[in-house]
């Protein structure tokens, strides 16, 4: 599979704009969601070849979102890394048991990002 489309679903408008630009400095084209809900529809509109997905927002959360696209017969085949502040093993065990591909802690730099990405490749 080739990443060439991203969805980076953040509340974050700074996180948004940060991973973006990290995102396009690799040349890949980015589209944005500010919230779990808007993250899954863009999923199902955009369709991505990767989710990036913060844990901390209003409604409902990344987990849940998360959950909720790898779980979905039409997203489901598109990979998720969660990127957040939360950096505890249970909440890393816990977002891969959701459907997270990858998991990374904020801040995550260019390097680590365009390691994570080309995993998936």
């Amino acid at each position: 599979m080739t990443i060439r489309k991203v969805l980076v679903v953040d509340d974050s408008a700074t996180e948004r704009h940060v991973l973006g630009e990290m995102l396009v400095a690799q040349g890949l084209q980015v589209v944005f969601a500010e919230n779990g809900e808007a993250g899954i529809a863009k999923a199902k509109s955009e369709h991505p070849d990767l989710i990036m997905m913060d844990v901390v927002m209003p409604g409902m959360n990344g987990f849940q979102a998360t959950r909720a696209v790898t779980r979905d017969p039409e997203t489901r085949h598109i990979p998720v890394i969660i990127c957040t502040t939360k950096g505890q093993e249970t909440d890393k065990i816990w977002g891969i048991r959701q459907g997270a591909r990858d998991y990374v802690v904020k801040p995550v730099g260019p390097n680590d990002l365009a390691s994570k990405i080309a995993a998936l490749n």
